[in-house]
């Protein structure tokens, strides 16, 4: 029992250790402003500070699995810029370019639903979520993008292939190419619509991030497979991809405060990041001071994009489940939100 006595003069009689400590300060008013508003009292409770119960995680990390979801957010995104780089070298009168622009564009969407069904389970589970159509939802969107595109990226690639159906083939490549820039962004929308909150935090800048991504795979890819002489709208579309991917990249680690910025800069997931810049760059230089001269620059060039564009979306996914395990990432910045607007308010 306490015998310590309330009095206009604080507390008297304490004995430390034993008694309870009554504090003037309480809810979320710290102990500066609670001493104004209370004569100059001094708080006798200190300032609270972030725990969680044995340190565990507030939110359960996503279920994903990193080489199956990882790998089809690379493989969608390579896909969908693969079509439109495809229809552009049809247009262009560059057979080559498209060829292996479209018959890339198919396999890869082929490898990432392999991928995404491996991870659903089965494939039913993928066919149930055509049963209903939900506008707000990216994944039933997404679903329904996926069910038109992959059938359009699959005849494109045939009549490419053997030149029978041109007819068909010219649609089927005109209608991939419409679905390819939902196709290459879409999964950035679906990653920050979770409550991970270094992917949540990030939806401004993380579309740009996935579609500069795409855009340097498919120009990589354009450039290991098809002629020097008719690569270069693959060549620009690189170099377009490169800069696209820095700079929302920057902004997206310069607006996020600590700690929800540190998986894209500190640990495993920061590295490969920079990797993945110095990959990107190296790509992107060399495709456009060498590649258009020497076959073996091409080659080199179009695989360290490729290696570049796949190790960003492999750190990227790293980042989230770092953030989604640390419960500091949920927490603080909820409380510093709830501290602004108690502040403004």
């Amino acid at each position: 029992m306490s015998t310590s006595d309330v009095t206009k003069d604080g507390l008297q009689g304490v004995r430390p250790g034993r008694d309870a400590m009554i504090g003037v300060a309480a809810g979320r008013e710290n102990g500066a402003r609670a001493s104004r508003r209370r004569g100059g009292e001094r708080s006798m409770v200190p300032e609270a500070k972030f725990s969680s119960y044995y340190g565990k995680p507030v939110l359960n990390a996503p279920v994903w699995k990193a080489p199956d979801i990882a790998g089809y957010f690379f493989l969608g995104g390579l896909s969908g810029a693969a079509s439109v780089l495809g229809a552009c070298a049809s247009a262009t009168g560059r057979p080559g370019l498209a060829k292996a622009s479209k018959v890339g564009a198919f396999v890869s969407i082929s490898l990432g639903m392999v991928g995404l069904v491996h991870d659903l389970g089965k494939p039913s589970r993928f066919v149930n979520m055509l049963r209903v159509f939900k506008p707000t939802s990216p994944m039933s969107v997404g679903s329904w993008a996926l069910a038109a595109y992959g059938p359009a990226a699959g005849t494109a690639a045939f009549s490419a292939v053997t030149g029978r159906m041109k007819g068909l083939g010219a649609l089927a490549t005109g209608t991939a190419a419409a679905f390819g820039p939902f196709i290459a962004s879409y999964t950035a929308a679906l990653m920050c619509d979770t409550a991970v909150p270094s992917w949540h935090e990030a939806y401004r800048e993380m579309p740009f991030v996935f579609v500069g991504s795409a855009a340097t795979a498919a120009g990589g890819l354009g450039m290991l497979a098809a002629p020097i002489d008719e690569a270069g709208p693959a060549r620009r579309a690189a170099a377009f991809g490169a800069a696209l991917e820095f700079a929302a990249a920057q902004s997206l680690t310069g607006r996020l405060d600590e700690p929800l910025s540190d998986p894209y800069h500190k640990g495993t997931s920061g590295q490969r990041l920079k990797i993945s810049e110095a990959l990107t760059a190296f790509g992107a230089v060399g495709s456009m001071l060498l590649g258009r001269r020497s076959r073996a620059a091409a080659v080199v060039s179009g695989l360290a994009l490729l290696a570049g564009s796949a190790l960003s979306r492999f750190a990227i996914f790293e980042a989230g489940m770092l953030s989604a395990n640390d419960p500091e990432h949920t927490v603080r910045p909820q409380r510093e939100r709830l501290n602004r607007n108690s502040a403004n308010g």
